[in-house]
């Protein structure tokens, strides 16, 4: 029987998702499931790796499966990516100890960044991962002392598949200062502060195999056994393959639970801030950075103050985000005068700044709902505008931009971004996302593409979004405004954060 066929699964903040693909990019069938957050304390985000990840994996892989018809002895080769970072303490056998400790939304380590940036002077924040296991090992001693293996994300879903334990080289540049980026290796000496090197799994190249299917995982997913499984990625990273980034000077935007951006470089550069790592393969470069919050915002609004669209959408009319676009339709630019910080889950780049908190500026009792949601919806243009401007301060210009994630299904909301911006905006045709990325790069991993650059047989672009010039002048000064805002109140927010823990 001939493999012809890939496998895609992507492991997300609020949903999982899961994609077969023929060799020419066909999408043979795809299938999509949603979960819940667990915010056990304020700073602490977390997911159940067992029943959400593994439980997800099984489940999308046996509805592709059906809905497909397809033998699974046809699939070529898997790839998986999940979010990035997630911290998993796990024993020998890659049981998960405790629930998964996620990445820059996951603000408890704040202590033990500052202490492990005064021991190394390393830039670290709550997107870095070895703070992270660090906190576990000073706050869960008895989950410490039985813990043998740390894991990402994908690396715990590719050990449940194959046996083995690996990370890929991206995703592994988020253990910094503990990984070497230029040698792709761990610093002992220096990682024995977080963990011995010998929990830490392998670094490889994403594209590598990482392993086969085992007859256990066949058993539980449905996969054939000796089925190949590459190492994976992280979600963004395979969203910007799916997006077609290949080529020096292109920054891929994603619009998820938060936004996250990564430009392609020449060179292995720093740049204070942002994240500099290697990319996907050999002599391949990035630099990243990202938002707390984006589409998280909306689903915040739609959850508590939207519940007339939410009770249309359960009795089968517009879908409650469609609906939710269409008032903020009504809103006019600049939301009359609204002026929104989208930090609800503190932020990340360009500020770094857990404690930074959400605020609506300008309320008046003219104001109203439509307002309120357009302002949220501003606010994450402005900072996106922002983390660009931040990026070309440290000489890293985008040449063009790449849209993709749930976001881009709202073509107002991209408008408002390149309005407040100044940017245009190339959305490719498809937009399944992560998932389609890790079928191509699956496919790179068995040999049926030679390369990343490949992705181009697969990506089409079907429009370019460019910025209304008359509507500059106002957002210029509502930028002003925004960036005014967490200035001036940046210590009240530190003194009303200590006050929640």
């Amino acid at each position: 029987m001939t493999a012809d066929c890939l496998l895609g699964i992507d492991i997300g903040t609020y949903s999982s998702k899961g994609v077969l693909v023929q060799e020419s990019g066909r999408v043979t069938a795809s299938a999509g499931v949603e979960h819940e957050l667990s915010l056990p304390r304020p700073g602490h985000v977390e997911h159940d790796p067992e029943k959400l990840w593994w439980g997800d994996f099984r489940a999308l892989v046996r509805e592709l499966l059906q809905r497909s018809g397809l033998d699974p002895r046809r699939i070529a080769g898997i790839g998986i990516s999940t979010i990035s970072p997630a911290v998993v303490a796990a024993d020998e056998q890659g049981v998960a100890l405790r629930p998964a400790i996620l990445y820059g939304i996951d603000t408890r380590a704040t202590g033990e960044i500052r202490e492990l940036h005064e021991r190394t002077g390393a830039a670290l924040s709550s997107q870095s991962a070895a703070p992270k296991v660090l906190w576990i090992r000073r706050h869960e001693p008895q989950v410490w002392a039985r813990t043998r293996r740390i894991l990402n994300g994908c690396g715990y879903l590719v050990l449940r598949l194959t046996g083995q334990s690996v990370i890929d080289v991206y995703d592994a540049a988020l253990f910094a200062p503990f990984f070497d980026p230029s040698t792709q290796t761990w610093r002992r000496e220096l990682a024995a502060q977080v963990a011995p090197v010998e929990m830490m799994p392998r670094p490889r190249w994403t594209c590598e195999p990482a392993g086969r299917v085992t007859g256990t995982a066949g058993k539980e997913t449905g996969l054939a056994e000796g089925t190949p499984v590459i190492t994976g990625t992280a979600d963004a990273a395979a969203e910007a393959i799916s997006a077609g980034l290949t080529e020096v000077g292109e920054l891929m935007l994603m619009y998820g639970s938060s936004t996250f951006f990564i430009l392609r470089t020449a060179e292995l550069r720093e740049a204070p801030g942002f994240w500099a790592s290697p990319f996907l393969e050999k002599d391949s470069y990035v630099v990243a950075g990202g938002t707390a919050t984006a589409g998280s915002l909306t689903r915040w609004f739609r959850d508590n103050f939207a519940p007339a669209e939410l009770a249309a959408q359960r009795a089968g009319s517009a879908e409650a985000y469609q609906a939710l676009a269409g008032l903020a339709a009504s809103s006019p630019p600049g939301s009359n005068g609204l002026v929104a910080l989208p930090y609800f889950a503190g932020e990340r780049t360009p500020l770094h700044d857990p404690q930074a908190r959400g605020v609506v500026f300008g309320l008046g009792l003219g104001h109203s709902r439509a307002d309120l949601y357009r302002s949220l919806l501003e606010a994450v243009g402005y900072s996106i505008r922002h983390n660009l401007e931040a990026l070309e301060e440290q000489g890293c210009r985008a040449r063009r931009i790449l849209a993709v994630g749930g976001g881009t299904r709202n073509p107002a909301w991209m408008q408002m971004v390149s309005d407040i911006a100044g940017i245009a905006q190339d959305i490719p045709d498809q937009q399944i996302g992560a998932s389609y990325g890790d079928a191509f790069l699956a496919g790179v991993g068995v040999g049926m593409f030679q390369g990343l650059s490949e992705i181009h047989r697969w990506v089409r672009y079907r429009e370019t979004l460019r910025p209304e010039a008359s509507l500059r002048p106002m957002y210029d000064s509502l930028y002003r405004i925004y960036r005014e805002l967490y200035r001036r109140n940046r210590d009240l927010m530190s003194g009303l954060g200590e006050l929640a823990r």
